[in-house]
């Protein structure tokens, strides 16, 4: 069944982490970080599907084809940056609905990258992904990168930096709402692009950006593993981070049964009080004798006889209505 998965993650130098080896990695090709003059190779990567960049819809008349090369367009974010701690891309990962066709996914992709370039202004270099054919993988597996600039594009190069680097006192002087607000309408419109392509695809399947709770639906969320967790335990080694978050998973789990079972148990005594308490109140009613039984019966019998007679009585009054009507 369809699956709601959209996790943001940025890439600073603090973090050692750099704009080029991630186009690299994502997209499957041979990179130089000319900052550096270290090379990323991922050219023997077998599972990109499709690769594009994306700019905002207002310059496609424009010459671009200086952001068209990918190469080029990292290497000018990286450029761009003076700092040490500068950030130097954003990525959006989504999970594709496995129930689309290829192409389907590629135009729900697609589609999703031109909706932020065009709510941003920066660039998209899109990669498509299949799933890894590997021990443990889940072939359901489908998704896609969105690789961001963290600043705007424009027909020269790469110009200030974007709203959503902006701090949220800058925002709020500018009438912008905070940041985190753009997290929120990012998860719930990809909700929206993808149930509408569902829709179109004429699937019944649907997602769901809202927490299980806003959902109505009671049950503790599993748990993510960070994907380098993941990978060590691909690779036949322990990772404490994922050993850690399993059981934390498993401990909220015990506790919810508990909790679930403690409530059926007060229930339960509940319900065993209430048929005790009937128990005895019938034991302490003492059966009738057969003297207030024969009291009982005549009474009863009385009553019905008065009843009869005014009916009777009754009958007899409505023929002489009827006489005198004629």
């Amino acid at each position: 069944m369809a699956t709601y998965f959209l996790n943001l993650k940025t890439f600073g130098r603090s973090g050692g982490s750099g704009a080029v080896s991630a186009a690299a990695y994502r997209s499957g090709e041979r990179i130089l970080d000319e900052r550096t003059g270290r090379t990323y190779d991922h050219t023997d990567r077998q599972d990109v599907l499709h690769k594009e960049i994306l700019v905002p819809s207002h310059l496609a008349d424009a010459s671009m084809d200086w952001a068209q090369d990918r190469s080029n367009l990292w290497n000018s974010a990286e450029r761009a940056e003076s700092r040490k701690n500068a950030r130097v891309a954003r990525e959006y990962l989504v999970a594709l609905p496995v129930e689309l066709n290829p192409d389907q996914r590629i135009a729900l992709a697609r589609g999703f990258s031109r909706e932020l370039t065009d709510r941003y202004q920066f660039a998209v270099d899109l990669s498509v992904h299949a799933p890894r054919d590997y021990p443990g993988s889940d072939p359901r597996n489908f998704h896609a990168h969105l690789l961001a600039t963290t600043r705007e594009v424009g027909v020269e190069g790469l110009t200030r930096k974007t709203a959503l680097e902006m701090h949220d006192v800058r925002r709020r002087d500018l009438g912008l709402p905070p940041g985190v607000s753009e997290l929120f309408h990012v998860r719930e419109r990809w909700a929206a692009v993808a149930n509408e392509s569902l829709r179109e695809a004429g699937i019944d399947a649907r997602i769901d950006h809202r927490t299980l709770a806003a959902q109505g639906i009671d049950r503790e969320p599993y748990p993510y593993i960070p994907h380098a967790a993941f990978q060590m335990e691909r690779h036949g080694f322990l990772s404490a981070q994922g050993e850690k978050l399993r059981k934390e998973y498993q401990e909220r789990l015990d506790a919810r049964r508990e909790r679930d079972s403690g409530l059926e148990r007060d229930f339960g005594r509940e319900r065993d009080t209430d048929n005790a308490r009937d128990v005895s109140q019938d034991r302490q009613r003492k059966p009738p004798s057969l003297e207030e039984v024969r009291r009982q019966a005549r009474e009863d019998w009385l009553k019905m006889r008065e009843e009869m007679r005014e009916q009777s009585r009754a009958g007899g009054e409505r023929s002489r209505d009827d006489d005198l009507s004629l």
